[in-house]
């Protein structure tokens, strides 16, 4: 029997460069994803942030329980760059991840760089 429309957490289970961004989504591994995304070790997951909004430890989660493979993280602002908060910098530190907030577009850039050079990199990427 048919259930209906069955909604699933946003989720590519592996690692992919940033084909494209704008229009409020991206473009990565011939898909395309509206709102903002978590690029991890583990996949690239739907993320549940827009722009101007306040970033807090607990929207850092996932980040902070796949430290283990991170050793930076890039933080997409937005289309300006805006600081993070200390608390969130005292949570990555903690789990000896650098932070990098800049605007989405050069955290797209810096993160695909570092991706092709294999480096242990992670992106929280706010769409524009």
């Amino acid at each position: 029997m048919a259930k209906g429309i069955e909604i699933r957490e946003a989720h590519f289970p592996g690692r992919a460069p940033i084909d494209a961004y704008g229009n409020g989504g991206f473009r990565f591994a011939d898909m395309s994803h509206r709102g903002s995304i978590l690029c991890l070790p583990s996949g690239i997951h739907g993320w549940d942030k827009e722009e101007g909004a306040a970033l807090t430890v607990d929207d850092l989660q996932r980040v902070l329980d796949e430290a283990g493979d991170i050793e930076v993280l890039l933080v997409g602002t937005g289309k300006d760059i805006r600081p993070l908060p200390a608390d969130i910098k005292a949570a990555l530190k903690e789990r000896r991840i650098s932070s990098d907030p800049m605007s989405t577009g050069a955290a797209v850039r810096t993160f695909n760089v570092m991706l092709a050079e294999s480096r242990a990199v992670a992106a929280a990427l706010i769409a524009v």
